[in-house]
């Protein structure tokens, strides 16, 4: 955040070379390593610090396609060679560009990789849907071959998978004559954290990362292209540049109980189907009946769904977990839904019976207000049986207001203002 806000108090929206590379570096994408030489002296030295062979290209904040003004040099082998590329390179740039500002020259390792096939990661930003992320064949015939196909993030691993499939460069990525199938992991992973990027970074506009080089030992970042720019609202909320609001990864926490067991306090996800079912499942009659008014035994598969597959955005549900053989075993829940209002929302909260009186309702209950203080909800309300005296000390202890409901005796209304 801090390299894209340099670069905007600078009046620059383009970002360079190496702060596009070191941009990726930071979500832990593999980039070929650039070094910038300012003249011929300096390539002869900066080159012997990486190695020959090199690749040099135009470093200039006017030229987008380097390959279209002869600004690409590959397969340099001695300094000999590198004097004369650096020079004709400048002299190329000067005639077909001529008004072009040039700050030098990038070198890099020339990877060499037989192996290799070309890709491109795009991220483009819509007016109506915010971020778009594109993927596709690369190199520098991407704009002939119109090979791409588009997915709003965030991105998951079934996504991830229909994206690849929908482009005809998929059909390279396997066993391809005498190529081995790609690194599909390495791949994924690239995919997965320019997911993280959009999601995270409100000022990226565009990102062109071609070519993503691609073979059976992993995937590096070759060249990429960044575009920034000041968010549309002043005071939006984290993710609001986004369609689909990501996973709140940001809110999980650890939290050590009195008698040294480890829980984790983290959003619920669609994927919890079965641990919130579990856990249903185990509640005792008496606590379903508090947390449900009704004596269910276990959720339908709607009701399932409504629970775990939220929407981030309007509603959150905390979830309390322990390890378990083979996962995770649900403890106890928070949520909260925002009212048509938007300035208040309804919140209900349960623990597992053998877990109750360990402090984790007063924690959990906590954390979910300090979520709706974020939203910037005013008041937060629920509805507790009047024999349900334990729900009734928590929220009285966390400061919440209680009446009786004037339609029903048995029935508190709890509420607090924010």
């Amino acid at each position: 955040q801090t390299l894209i806000e340099s670069a905007l108090a600078q009046k620059r929206k383009v970002l360079n070379e190496a702060e596009a590379k070191a941009l990726l570096a930071a979500f832990h994408i593999p980039v070929a390593q650039t070094l910038v030489a300012r003249s011929p002296a300096d390539a002869l030295v900066l080159a012997e610090q990486i190695g020959f062979p090199v690749a040099i290209k135009i470093y200039s904040p006017d030229i987008v396609h380097k390959s279209d003004v002869g600004g690409v040099r590959l397969n340099i082998n001695n300094g000999k060679d590198l004097l004369a590329a650096y020079q004709n390179i400048v002299a190329q740039v000067n005639k077909i560009q001529p008004e072009a500002r040039i700050d030098g020259i990038a070198i890099e390792p020339m990877l060499s990789k037989p192996h290799a096939r070309e890709v491109m990661i795009g991220v483009t930003t819509d007016a109506l849907f915010g971020p778009v992320i594109a993927f596709g064949a690369g190199g520098i015939t991407v704009e002939i071959e119109q090979d791409q196909a588009l997915a709003l993030p965030p991105l998951n691993h079934h996504l991830i998978e229909n994206l690849i499939s929908r482009t005809r460069v998929a059909k390279m990525l396997g066993n391809f004559r005498n190529l081995p199938e790609i690194n599909r992991a390495a791949l994924e992973n690239v995919l997965l954290r320019v997911s993280e990027m959009v999601c995270e970074l409100p000022n990226l506009r565009e990102m062109d990362i071609n070519p993503l080089i691609l073979d059976e030992t992993g995937a590096i970042a070759a060249d990429a292209r960044v575009v920034v720019d000041y968010p549309r609202q002043a005071k939006a909320g984290r993710y609001s540049h986004m369609a689909i609001h990501p996973y709140p990864s940001y809110l999980k926490k650890e939290w050590i109980l009195p008698d040294a067991t480890c829980i984790t306090i983290r959003p619920i996800r669609p994927e919890d189907a079965e641990i919130e079912q579990q856990f249903v499942r185990r509640l005792s009659p008496q606590a379903r009946y508090f947390r449900f008014f009704n004596p269910i035994r276990e959720l339908s598969p709607e009701f399932l769904a409504r629970l775990t597959q939220v929407d981030y955005d309007k509603e959150m549900a905390l979830i309390v977990t322990i390890p378990a053989a083979g996962g995770e075993t649900e403890i106890g829940v928070a949520r909260y839904n925002i009212n048509p209002d938007g300035q208040s929302c309804e919140f209900a909260v349960v623990v597992a019976d053998d877990w109750q009186r360990k402090g984790i309702g007063s924690r959990l209950l906590a954390e979910l207000i300090e979520c709706i203080r974020d939203k910037g909800i005013k008041l937060i309300e629920g509805w507790v049986l009047k024999e349900n005296i334990g729900m009734l000390q928590l929220v009285k202890a966390l400061g919440f207001d209680i009446t009786s409901s004037p339609d029903d005796q048995n029935l508190m209304h709890v509420v607090k203002r924010l």
